[in-house]
């Protein structure tokens, strides 16, 4: 088997204004924040027939953070799902301008999510809405999607731009 089909040889990460690092440390903490809620849940639920389900709503919202980032580092290192079958074939050149449209792509539905996501929380916000687990405000959690919805597209952008000047992929 060749190294380049290992998916755990992965390319190093492209260079970044803005560190991928940043998403990597984010994702961690929210991984290990999952982990604890979990464990926590868990323990007191055989230590004391008492359920943490409560919780539940912590752990919806980290797994949003954690997909949301991670679609902002798999765009930033051109890792994003894509149909290899169709641009395989395509020459440097073609490959490259199915690259660019696939973040063209990634921008426009993202800013979308962005807005839609940013008008949502405001009437979360507005109306002041409360979860239905712990009656925190609403808009706390809400307001993940819009802010890293902006990472992703800052991401793309940025990939794209390194795309265009022939210094990525």
């Amino acid at each position: 088997m060749s190294a380049e089909l290992d998916p755990t040889n992965a390319p190093p990460d492209p260079p970044t204004r803005v560190p991928l690092l940043l998403e990597k440390v984010l994702i961690a903490a929210a991984m290990a924040a999952m982990a604890l809620i979990t464990f926590a849940n868990v323990a007191t639920r055989y230590l004391t027939d008492v359920s943490l389900a409560f919780t539940e709503e912590y752990s919806v919202a980290l797994m949003v953070v954690v997909a949301l980032l991670g679609t902002s580092l798999a765009t930033a290192a051109g890792r994003h799902v894509r149909i290899g079958t169709l641009v395989d074939g395509l020459a440097p050149a073609g490959r490259r301008g199915a690259e660019i449209a696939a973040l063209a792509l990634t921008v426009l539905c993202f800013g979308i999510l962005a807005v839609w996501g940013g008008l949502m929380a405001w009437d979360e916000y507005e109306y002041e809405v409360s979860s239905s687990g712990l009656g925190h405000p609403q808009w706390l959690y809400t307001a993940a999607l819009p802010v890293l919805s902006v990472a992703v597209v800052l991401r793309a952008l940025g990939r794209g731009m390194r795309l265009l000047r022939g210094a990525d992929g």
